[in-house]
């Protein structure tokens, strides 16, 4: 479907009258199965977005299933992503998710290869709510390989948590 650029006035809008703003914006992003969306569920307040909500409402996401689709399409998605979330942090708004390209990110979230996969393994047993399952280990895998690579390149530290990047970042 082809795209074009409107005023997000009213989207952004919406956004800063739910979640707090934030003298500064932040982006976490970790790979599926790291508890984004829990952590978001669960925090005190509203100062965190998960980024899948706000990329599906802003048309980022497809309608239809899209990871399955291959690297050009995860591309094209992420794209997209980086865009809603580049404003969100312009406007003050934090923002953790797993979908990314260009944008550089605050902090990245990679837990170690076994805890990541006992997450993943009780989620799909007790709460699925879509994200990787255990037969998407080897994509997992491939994403987790990408952030490091992103993180050693643009220097950006690497946590075990989302509790521990989220602490230090809103100490420093």
């Amino acid at each position: 479907m082809p795209q074009i650029f409107c005023d997000g006035t009213e989207f952004y809008g919406k956004l800063i009258k739910e979640y707090v703003v934030h003298e500064k914006g932040l982006f976490i992003v970790a790979p599926s199965g790291v508890g984004k969306t829990y952590f978001v569920q669960n925090q005190k307040g509203k100062d965190w977005i998960d980024g899948d909500d706000i990329w599906r409402a802003a048309g980022a996401y497809p309608k239809k299933p899209w990871f399955a689709e291959g690297a050009e399409k995860i591309l094209e998605v992420d794209q997209k992503s980086d865009i809603i979330t580049a404003e969100c942090k312009r406007l003050g708004l934090w923002i953790i998710g797993a979908s990314n390209s260009w944008l550089v990110p605050d902090a990245v979230v990679i837990p170690h290869w076994g805890v990541h996969q006992k997450w993943i393994r009780f989620r799909e047993r007790t709460q699925y709510n879509g994200g990787a399952k255990a037969e998407d280990f080897p994509d997992v895998l491939k994403h987790r390989v990408l952030l490091r690579k992103q993180a050693r390149k643009n220097g950006i530290k690497v946590f075990p948590t989302i509790e521990a990047a989220v602490e230090f970042l809103t100490k420093n």
